[in-house]
């Protein structure tokens, strides 16, 4: 098999020829031997096409530097998957006016502040400038309010989103991709798809935000008290945020070249939502767009890392083929148990701990958690091994070859 076919064969909850290994990169510092250099630097740090337009990277990174990564983790003997990210637009009507406020006595921050002039009325989005020095190869805050950005959620002075009164205008800055970005994506398509077919690499497309859209747009404490005090106007704000995910979906689905459609749910766990809310709210739009990636004959997976068992049947009755992740450390999960409620029904990725035990470093801890996983979630096929929830700028390198040195001894 070649790395797409173990990876669909797994997804597929059947049996590969072995249980894969994956690395989503968020900033993975490779030892100078694996690294490689493009217009005349260095490529210091290891990315992911997953990050456009939701991150500012420190450092440069393009899907030349994907492809280069996807070689190495083969060359390694691992797997490795090409992601692809759907852009989307603004309506053409809506103009932008950017400012800073200075800091003041109460506010020891620049606030930086981004108008939405629209048809239907003007946003506002305040965001304060916290000027930390971010580590080597952490992303950092960019130097306008975005839209969408993690950085936003706890930095808010003002949330693009505060009620009722912000939907009408917010219809005009979630639209799907314009003809000329279609038009970019569909060339960017075909030479991802040509080298993925050359490499056996899969190919995933990140076309949905979900909750973490919404959260993105209303901060989470707005987010989880609206859900409960104003269910209309918080219905109607997911229901834009759906209907935004479905064009991108589509788009992702016409142009093709994905095997797999992802949605994220960071923000959609039982850290912020009960079984209960998540049934009621999120449930019907993932059962809508697994709908459209099966129709298309493609795969179709979420990521939320803790609250597995809680979510178990909810995520069940969605039609989700990969659930993004499996946490023993973090999620306190049982492992024998998590294979007992999900064996045969749907997929699992994870089973190691990046940030505390590869982060660790201690090679025991390492070595026992893999062979852990490996034993109790590989056995008949639907695992994938893989760190959770990626390999960050402080993650050692030492780690890393601990962990593939296990993956193969688990294997025999």
């Amino acid at each position: 098999m070649n790395s797409r076919e173990r990876l669909l064969a797994a997804i597929s909850c059947q049996q590969p020829d072995h249980t894969p290994l994956i690395n989503w990169c968020f900033g993975l510092q490779p030892p100078a031997n694996l690294r490689w250099r493009r217009n005349g630097r260095e490529v210091p740090f290891w990315y992911t096409m997953r990050l456009e337009h939701i991150h500012t990277l420190p450092v440069p990174w393009d899907v030349d530097d994907d492809f280069e990564r996807v070689q190495r983790w083969l060359n390694l003997g691992v797997d490795d998957v090409l992601d692809v990210s759907v852009p989307w637009s603004m309506g053409p009507e809506v103009t932008v006016r950017d400012w800073q406020e200075p800091p003041t006595a109460g506010e020891p921050y620049t606030v930086l502040c981004r108008e939405y002039d629209t048809p239907a009325g003007k946003l506002v989005h305040k965001v304060r400038q916290t000027g930390e020095q971010a580590a080597p190869g952490w992303v950092v805050q960019p130097n306008t309010v975005r839209l969408i950005e993690d950085y936003n959620i706890p930095r808010a002075v003002k949330h693009a989103v505060a009620g009722p009164q912000d939907l009408a205008p917010l219809r005009y800055l979630l639209r799907g991709p314009s003809d000329e970005q279609i038009h970019a994506f569909r060339e960017r398509m075909a030479v991802v798809k040509r080298f993925a077919q050359e490499k056996g690499v899969l190919v995933q497309g990140w076309s949905a935000f979900g909750m973490d859209g919404v959260i993105w747009l209303t901060g989470v404490e707005a987010a989880v008290v609206a859900a409960v005090t104003e269910p209309d106007y918080f219905q109607e704000l997911l229901e834009i945020v759906h209907a935004w995910d479905k064009r991108r979906t589509e788009i992702l689905l016409d142009v093709g070249g994905a095997d797999m459609v992802v949605q994220r749910g960071w923000y959609s766990s039982t850290d912020f939502w009960s079984p209960a809310l998540f049934r009621r709210l999120l449930v019907p739009h993932l059962q809508e767009l697994a709908g459209m990636a099966h129709q298309a004959g493609r795969k179709f997976a979420y990521t939320m890392t803790t609250g597995t068992m809680a979510m178990s049947q909810n995520l069940l009755d969605s039609g989700i083929d990969l659930l993004y992740y499996i946490d023993p450390v973090a999620d306190k999960t049982d492992l024998a148990t998590v294979k007992q409620r999900f064996a045969g029904k749907m997929a699992l990725a994870g089973g190691v701990s990046s940030g505390v035990t590869l982060a660790g470093g201690v090679r025991e801890d390492i070595r026992r958690q893999v062979l852990q996983s490996m034993r109790t979630l590989g056995e008949g096929g639907g695992f994938i091994l893989a760190p959770v929830d990626a390999l960050f700028p402080d993650t050692p390198w030492c780690g890393v070859e601990t962990m593939i040195e296990a993956w193969r001894e688990a294997q025999g």
